[in-house]
């Protein structure tokens, strides 16, 4: 087993400081022992001169010393700062020439990332599995239940425009149950469950929607294949009823090892309105994160939106 690379002799930030005032404090005890400079009492008018530039000039010397000193404190903080939460995975990089305490922090702070994204992607499956099981359950109910009590309602009645208010309004039901749980996704798979929302999608009138969906023999887990489906039925319900875009693509595929989602359409696009405020996009960007994955959403000069969900390597059915 090889030892690791020696590292060579790190200072403390305190040791770094009292060294560069020390070096001030030589350099003006140098100049008062060697040079012909000579103080007496009471201070002459150019003696008292000397005396201030000589401050100024151990001043300025120490500041410059010190915001050396203290530069990689300020770099990291920066990049603390720039540390965004909804892009997980991005690690503060270690300084060249750290000092000791600098070093620690950024371990300290990278160590208290990777705890944060842990418990943030297990707390959010976990959310996210009992939101859809109480989907399920509704959509059940809503499906069975009510669609039954309707039914028999409807085959009760007797005025032809009463049955059809009842027929529209089990319709409804049925075209929410399936919004809550999607029978496809659990009985035939992500890219059937697609389809079938890319067809429902393009009954919405002047909306043409082209599909390129090929998952080739990727195997999908049912959390990653749900994340995707949800996704892409946001996207398409806001292409509905904010883009008035006349086309959209949807498409499925590897890329890179990696899964790719991308909802693109030509519509009016986002505007001025933030795009992690915009018609559910935050939620999206928690979803993605659930399962390890990114969501980014552009929209062109000239109008036009697109959201794209890339997930790195994922998992196949457990």
């Amino acid at each position: 087993m090889q030892s690791p690379p020696a590292r060579g002799l790190r200072l403390s930030l305190l040791t770094r400081v009292f060294l560069a005032n020390a070096a001030v404090l030589a350099i003006a005890t140098l100049l008062l022992l060697f040079s012909p400079v000579e103080i007496s009492y009471p201070v002459t008018e150019n003696q008292a001169i000397l005396l201030v530039i000589a401050f100024a000039v151990s001043l300025v010397l120490n500041i410059v010393l010190l915001r050396r000193q203290v530069a990689p404190l300020r770099r990291l903080a920066a990049t603390m700062r720039a540390v965004e939460p909804l892009e997980p995975g991005r690690r503060v990089a270690m300084p060249r020439h750290a000092d000791a305490e600098v070093e620690a922090l950024t371990r300290a702070f990278n160590d208290m990332l990777d705890r944060l994204e842990t418990e943030r992607r297990e707390s959010g499956r976990r959310a996210l599995a009992a939101q859809e099981h109480e989907r399920q359950r509704i959509a059940r109910e809503l499906h069975d239940e009510v669609g039954q009590v309707l039914t028999g309602v409807m085959l009760g009645l007797d005025e032809p425009d009463a049955r059809e208010a009842v027929r529209r309004s089990l319709d409804d039901i049925r075209r929410i149950a399936r919004e809550l749980r999607p029978e496809a996704l659990d009985h035939l798979g992500l890219q059937s469950a697609l389809r079938s929302l890319c067809t429902a999608t393009g009954a919405h009138d002047g909306l043409r929607v082209e599909r390129r969906l090929d998952l080739g023999e990727m195997q999908l887990s049912p959390e990653v294949e749900l994340v995707v489906y949800r996704v892409a039925q946001e996207s398409l319900t806001n292409v509905m009823r904010h883009s008035g875009a006349s086309e959209v693509v949807v498409g499925l595929g590897p890329v890179g090892g990696g899964l790719r989602l991308v909802v693109r359409d030509d519509g009016r696009g986002l505007g001025d309105e933030p795009a992690a405020e915009a018609n559910g996009i935050a939620g999206m960007r928690e979803r993605a994160l659930h399962v390890g994955g990114r969501l980014t959403v552009t929209s062109g000069p000239e109008g036009g939106t697109e959201v794209r969900l890339d997930i790195p390597e994922p998992k196949g059915p457990r």
